[in-house]
């Protein structure tokens, strides 16, 4: 049976950093996701009392940008 994943699901900050690394392989602890939404540059969150909660679309979106175009070879980085 086919099951439709909805990404409107909201994470905590320890779950974000799990779902980054297991589904985008990017690895970004509680700790470097708190600095991040403090200095900016992380992925938007909204908060629940005290608590931010990542909407894993906003994840989704956010680790698009971090990633480069694939590239057959680390010259081809250096002409975009």
């Amino acid at each position: 049976m086919l099951r439709l994943v909805s990404k409107n699901r909201r994470l905590r900050r320890k779950d974000a950093s799990k779902y980054l690394l297991d589904s985008w392989g990017i690895s970004r602890t509680t700790a470097t996701l708190a600095k991040l939404a403090v200095i900016g540059g992380g992925p938007s969150f909204q908060k629940d009392g005290r608590f931010p909660l990542y909407l894993e679309a906003e994840l989704d979106a956010w680790a698009e940008r971090q990633l480069s175009p694939l590239v057959s070879s680390t010259s081809e980085l250096r002409v975009r």
